[in-house]
């Protein structure tokens, strides 16, 4: 099969959602993405042969956000486009997409990534006013509608509130997160350290330059601000402050805060990847090569979470590689105690026996190698996109600190998992 190669990433600034963004819609913040990676990279978009992006949160509108965020972008009609669902790694599902087009032959030259912007979330109406909308449509008399007008009561009018709960159980990802971190033992004060150890790094690496590297400038109409930088980081965060915090899930026992959870975030990334041939004939210098691929599915009652510990088994088995290996390690930070909990499982030779189909643990992740600039607990996590920054970010950090061998792991919302490995060129 074809060899493919990741040329280039690109993302917006990831926006705590409510704020600047909160004027946009859904397919201009994925059509900045797009555009900053074609002037990153100088790719006449004519070249391109697909436009595969991730989304969640869904606007009416766009339901093909993919398609709309590529036309404002610049790219040809003629190039087709679709959009994937796959929630906390519609991005990762993206990209694996795109690959799997290159190495069949597909495709040459396929642009991949996510958006999400929750700030533009739907607001539904409870269901009995829907139905009484959606029959108002067969609506002709005067009297047909008076009689719907007076039909109308004001509970009709109170909108559902959003929330991300999972379907199946009802409950919020915080509530299970609550579960797996006292399945763990994963104490509060760790999950605070490690929450303001993504923060305080996050805050270098964005004084160091190495995440404007990533980005593109978002100028907002119609006074055109220019949005140059991420707003969730906190680069004073300190324990004694985390600390003060209450429990924001589990009121009475649980261990997860406002602080150790990553926020709901508007944003979007794009990533060009290529068959190695095509690369060499257009003339781009790779930065990887993606390796392989790997997606999980687990339990929904308890290992919601988990997916990243066996996702990360599943690709390092696909390639006959060890955990040692691996010279950059970069895993989404839903919660802190999301991370500490994969972290533990992977090092765990109780849980590699029991879930994994190995005699020994997968290893010890060195944290001198783990998310070095930062993570979704302080970066930000718009859910479909947050696959596009992984990758990006991986490669970027292979080169700036002379690694071989990268891997990235996420988990998702329905009990998924993703794991990439990615090869420095």
């Amino acid at each position: 099969m074809n060899k493919v190669v990741v040329i280039d990433g690109c993302r917006t600034p990831f926006l705590k959602s409510g704020t600047n963004y909160m004027d946009l819609l859904s397919y201009q913040l994925g059509g900045f993405a797009i555009k900053g990676l074609l002037n990153k990279t100088g790719l006449n978009a004519d070249a391109i042969d697909s436009v595969i992006m991730g989304n969640v949160i869904s606007n009416v509108k766009t339901p093909n956000v993919a398609r709309e965020a590529a036309i404002a972008a610049g790219i040809s009609n003629k190039t087709p486009c679709r959009t994937v669902s796959q929630a906390c790694i519609s991005a990762n599902r993206a990209i694996a997409d795109g690959c799997m087009e290159i190495m069949t032959g597909q495709s040459d030259v396929v642009i991949a990534g996510g958006i999400d912007h929750t700030s533009d979330s739907p607001i539904l109406f409870p269901r009995k006013m829907r139905k009484k909308l959606f029959m108002a449509q067969k609506l002709k008399t005067l009297g047909d509608n008076l009689k719907f007008v007076s039909s109308l009561r004001i509970s009709d009018f109170v909108p559902e509130r959003p929330a991300v709960a999972e379907y199946s159980t009802d409950r919020v990802m915080g509530q299970d997160c609550d579960i797996m971190a006292a399945r763990f033992q994963i104490s509060r004060e760790e999950q605070d350290k490690f929450a303001v150890r993504s923060h305080q790094l996050a805050a270098k690496a964005h004084e160091a330059g190495h995440l404007s590297e990533e980005m593109v400038d978002v100028h907002l109409p119609p006074k055109f601000l220019n949005i140059d930088k991420d707003n969730g980081v906190r680069g004073d965060s300190t324990i004694e402050k985390v600390a003060r915090l209450r429990p924001a899930f589990d009121k009475k026992y649980g261990t997860l805060t406002a602080a150790n959870s990553s926020f709901l975030t508007d944003g979007a990334s794009a990533v060009l990847i290529m068959s190695e041939t095509k690369a060499k004939e257009l003339g781009f210098k790779p930065k990887v090569e993606i390796l392989e691929f790997a997606f999980s599915g687990q339990s929904l009652e308890d290992e919601l979470l988990l997916g990243p510990a066996y996702a990360t088994s599943m690709v390092l088995k696909k390639a006959n590689m060890t955990l040692a290996e691996m010279d950059v390690i970069e895993f989404h930070e839903a919660f802190a105690g999301q991370i500490l909990s994969n972290l533990k499982a992977l090092a765990s030779d109780e849980f590699a026996q029991e879930n994994l189909g190995r005699d020994k643990a997968v290893g010890k992740v060195s944290m001198d190698k783990f998310n070095l600039w930062g993570g979704s607990l302080s970066i930000g996590h718009p859910f479909g996109a947050t696959g596009g920054r992984l990758v990006t970010t991986t490669a970027n950090r292979l080169i700036k600190e002379k690694g071989k061998y990268g891997l990235l792991a996420a988990c998702a919302a329905g009990a998924h998992g993703h794991a990439m490995l990615l090869k420095k060129l």
